[in-house]
């Protein structure tokens, strides 16, 4: 530690158990880089030095998450760009990259590198994309502390350590995956139009209000709004009202007395045999099977 910077870093060893689990830490740490002082510093394995102008290519993955100050990112399938705290950078392996902070600004930075089957099956299923490796998300304590925690449980290096890092590094992709959508989706205004139509299909989850009668009331376009909404959730609302209509007839089967021909009718199906063909579509189990299955408590009624 000098004046001008402030590192922890710290390199780990892996075992065959910990290549099972499917994720698995290979360095992370924290460094906090003052204006005008030399980058990158000294000190780190071959593998991991780099000079910032002839840049370097890695054999994992890193997060690096910026929480002060600026810099410059450049990658062989990102142009050169101007990062900022709370911007996370996504390195792939085998890929050239360079980075390094402003002299004006200098950058405090935490990062993670990590490897195995199950982020590599994340990236085969597109949930991420070599064009797109910086996240403009925010400054956020939680993910914060998720780097902090994950440096804590390095240093003590207890037995099974491994796979708990391994999790934080899953969990901090779907976190930086998770705010980058939706502080899009904040910018463009959109989000507020899907939570006002999760609002509206859970206070009319007992009525037959279809997904066109929920955009009408949005004053939106159907078709516009299917769009929208699949793209924030990830499913269509029709199929995310017949959840909440089969989380409510769980609700029903589990907690009220009433019969499964009540239950049809309070929630507005034709007849207790569309209710039952919708929860047996829905759970794989008939009305009466749940019942029998996980409410041993309750008397069936019918």
């Amino acid at each position: 530690m000098t004046q001008d910077r402030l590192t922890i870093v710290k390199y780990l060893t892996i075992n065959e158990r910990d290549n099972d689990w499917g994720s698995y830490v290979t360095t992370l740490g924290y460094q906090k880089v003052k204006a005008d002082s030399p980058y990158p510093p000294q000190g780190h394995p071959k593998g991991y030095m780099f000079d910032k102008c002839k840049g370097r290519v890695l054999k994992e993955y890193q997060l690096i998450y910026i929480t002060e100050g600026e810099g410059y990112f450049e990658s062989s399938h990102c142009s050169n760009m101007v990062v900022a705290a709370g911007d996370m950078i996504l390195l792939f392996p085998n890929e050239w990259h360079t980075y390094y902070p402003s002299k004006k600004t200098g950058w405090a930075t935490y990062w993670v590198g990590f490897e195995g089957e199950y982020i590599d099956n994340l990236i085969k299923k597109d949930f991420f994309s070599i064009e797109e490796p910086v996240f403009n998300i925010h400054l956020s304590e939680s993910i914060t502390s998720l780097f902090i925690q994950a440096i804590t449980t390095a240093q003590s290096e207890y037995s099974g350590y491994q796979q708990v890092l391994g999790s934080i590094a899953v969990l901090l992709l779907g976190l930086m995956r998770s705010e980058s959508i939706n502080k899009q989706f904040e910018r463009n205004k959109l989000g507020s139009i899907v939570e006002r139509a999760r609002l509206l299909m859970k206070q009319d989850v007992d009525s037959n209000v279809s997904p066109q009668d929920i955009a009408s009331a949005l004053d939106v376009g159907y078709s516009w709004f299917r769009k929208l909404f699949k793209s924030y959730t990830g499913i269509s609302p029709a199929k995310y009202q017949s959840q909440l209509r089969v989380i409510r007839a769980k609700e029903y089967l589990t907690y009220s007395a009433i019969s499964i021909k009540e239950i049809a009718y309070q929630m507005n199906f034709e007849s207790v045999t569309y209710f039952s063909a919708f929860f047996k579509k829905n759970t794989g189990l008939s009305p009466s099977e749940y019942i029998n299955r996980y409410v041993v408590t309750k008397q069936l009624v019918e």
